[in-house]
């Protein structure tokens, strides 16, 4: 998906955008998980380390903005 870098060079807006986006992934794939059988289990935990990592650079750059 996306490397550390890339989402640095995102601007706050996209970063928005990709955590909703990934958050709407999230929840798609425990909804499936739970009723069905996942083809690729490793996503659910993909997309939850990308969920923190957005966070944890939105968290950096509120910081520095102080």
């Amino acid at each position: 998906m996306s490397t550390n870098t890339e989402l640095r060079e995102m601007s706050d807006e996209q970063l928005d955008a990709t955590s909703k986006e990934a958050s709407q992934t999230l929840f798609r794939l425990r909804f499936q998980s739970q009723s069905e059988r996942l083809n690729t289990p490793s996503e659910i935990r993909k997309n939850r380390r990308l969920i923190a990592r957005i966070k944890t650079i939105q968290r950096e750059r509120t910081l520095a903005a102080k």
